[in-house]
């Protein structure tokens, strides 16, 4: 399916899978630069020795890395976009949940639900995703989100 649709086929899509994105690798290089650039260096992310004696056994991502990569994953077949689209603005979030952690060298990647869809002035549409993103081999997700993003079209 292509997740590209006109304004009035919108609706159409409210309650159904809209994308699943391809795996992305985790790894320690990603986990060390996140850390360097928000100064969170909780040793469970960046220090495989001491992680090791963690029930994690190893390092995990940063949660706030984990929901940070959801922009670089919706460019992937991620959620609708709408044809004629000169913008999008990252509204925001209602809710995350952090469920799992995300293991070094893991992959992810991410499914998309449209939950809604409202044209809040003229030409102007906030969209709400569910985002759940799942770890490759696991039964639980890393994370389920419900993010918001308002759509300009020209």
């Amino acid at each position: 399916m292509s997740n590209v649709v006109s304004a009035d086929q919108i609706g159409n899509y409210v309650g159904k899978e809209v994308g699943v994105t391809d795996w992305l690798e985790i790894d320690q290089d990603r986990i060390n630069k996140f850390a360097d650039a928000t100064g969170d260096h909780q040793y469970i992310h960046i220090d495989p020795e001491r992680a090791a004696q963690t029930p994690f056994g190893t390092t995990i991502a940063h949660g706030f890395l984990t929901l940070s990569l959801m922009s670089m994953l919706s460019a992937d077949n991620g959620g609708i976009k709408l044809e004629n689209a000169v913008m999008g603005i990252n509204y925001g979030l209602d809710k995350v949940r952090f469920i799992n952690p995300v293991k070094v060298d893991s992959k992810i990647r991410a499914r998309f639900e449209l939950v809604s869809a409202q044209e809040k002035k003229p030409n102007h549409y906030l969209l709400k995703h569910k985002v759940t993103v799942e770890i490759e081999g696991e039964d639980k997700p890393a994370l389920i989100a419900e993010w918001l993003g308002m759509t300009v079209i020209g």
